[in-house]
């Protein structure tokens, strides 16, 4: 098949039996006709995503998607959320992530309360990362505003095999043992232990109590890299391609591939992003390339905030919102193939990413696939196919064959 290609990766959407939804899945409560109509018209199985010697991370897993090999090409994940904000990083330059958090308690019983500061406002964390700036200014380091609670950290000349922990993986837990370790780590303690201080009595945060929410009062430096090489998506498979993402990191894998990256008005990276302007953008896209990667973080954030019914509604949404636009173009022009997956699953129960096979479905189906009639997009039905993909960058060869 000659055409076009769109990956939708709804991050996050696979699950774990849920005893209040009756020990279904999210996938499997959802009113999602589209995608099970994807599922008994195309082709569904299984696929492990992320190696399994490795973290189960957004970054790891959409480069997987992607058809890079994040065991040969991944550096970390801040230095493709650098790209994403036009930041170029020095040979000896290390970009590091900085999440807004809010800790409670203090000394050895401090607890991650929220790894982003209830969903803090950019404008507000931009303040906060400012004062920051002022006082660690003679450590060399420069802060980069990204969005909401998602900023970065430059360190030239800084350690990037130091020993971080991603926020969100901590939740309700004492930071103690999670917190930097190795060559570097005293720095990262030293600016993480200054930004509380600061960030304690802050005006936004003042205000922000006042108002009923949660304080950012400290900032958690984690998944720290140097700048990656790789071969552009044009050069590994001969086809031109956009992103459609709110996230920056996955902007960041997008500019690193060589994919233009196209912003869309309301897309947030939570739950209440722009799905129906996501899909449109998307289509517009495939007047003019190849390949449109689209991907939406709302499942995710769901997962990491422990809500079923938001994680069940952002699934739902993608189905009405967005899977209705893209199948309409399969139906009236034929040249479009059609994958859809999460990432990794983020289960309710954990609140944070799982290392385990995910379900994709493939319409119409690839060569190299059986189409399975009868079937359900879910975690089940994608075991119940015997369609089990053992490598995540496998999955782009099926889609252009």
């Amino acid at each position: 098949m000659s055409g076009k290609y769109i990956i939708l990766i709804g991050d996050g959407m696979a699950d774990w039996p849920i005893p209040a939804i009756g020990n279904r899945t999210p996938l499997e409560a959802a009113e999602k006709p589209n995608m099970d109509f994807m599922a008994a018209n195309g082709a569904v199985g299984m696929v492990q995503v992320v190696p399994k010697e490795m973290y189960p991370g957004s970054d790891v897993s959409n480069l997987s998607i992607l058809g890079y090999d994040p065991a040969v090409v991944y550096t970390g994940r801040s230095p493709l959320e650098a790209a994403s904000i036009g930041i170029s990083l020095g040979p000896d330059d290390v970009a590091v992530r900085c999440n807004v958090v809010t800790l409670k308690n203090d000394g050895a019983d401090s607890e991650m309360e929220d790894f982003s500061a209830g969903h803090i406002s950019t404008s507000e964390a931009a303040e906060l990362l400012a004062s920051l700036q002022e006082v660690v200014a003679d450590k060399g380091v420069r802060f980069h505003t990204g969005v909401s609670y998602r900023h970065l950290m430059v360190w030239p000349g800084g350690c990037d095999g130091v020993k971080t922990t991603p926020p969100h993986d901590i939740h309700g837990k004492k930071i103690t043992r999670y917190l930097p370790q190795g060559d570097g780590a005293e720095l990262l303690l030293t600016i993480m232990e200054i930004s509380r201080e600061i960030f304690s009595g802050h005006p936004v945060n003042r205000k922000r109590e006042a108002a009923g929410k949660l304080p950012g009062n400290a900032v958690w430096l984690w998944g720290q890299g140097k700048a990656p090489r790789i071969a552009t998506f044009e050069e590994k498979f001969g086809l031109t391609g956009s992103v459609v993402a709110a996230v920056d990191l996955i902007k960041g894998i997008g500019i690193y591939a060589g994919l233009e990256v196209v912003a869309v008005p309301g897309a947030t990276g939570y739950t209440d992003t722009n799905y129906r302007g996501k899909a449109e953008y998307a289509l517009r896209e495939l007047e003019r390339k190849d390949f449109v990667l689209i991907h939406v973080e709302a499942p995710d954030e769901a997962g990491h905030n422990g809500s079923v019914e938001e994680k069940i509604r952002a699934i739902e949404r993608i189905d009405r919102e967005m899977l209705t636009q893209l199948l309409a173009r399969v139906r009236e022009k034929g040249d479009l193939r059609i994958l859809l997956l999460p990432d990794h699953p983020t289960p309710v129960a954990i609140r944070t990413h799982a290392q385990e096979p995910v379900p994709f479905v493939f319409y119409p189906a690839p060569p190299g696939l059986a189409t399975t009639p009868g079937k359900r997009y879910t975690e089940a039905d994608g075991r119940d196919s015997d369609q089990f993909i053992p490598m995540g960058t496998r999955l782009i060869e099926y889609l252009l064959a």
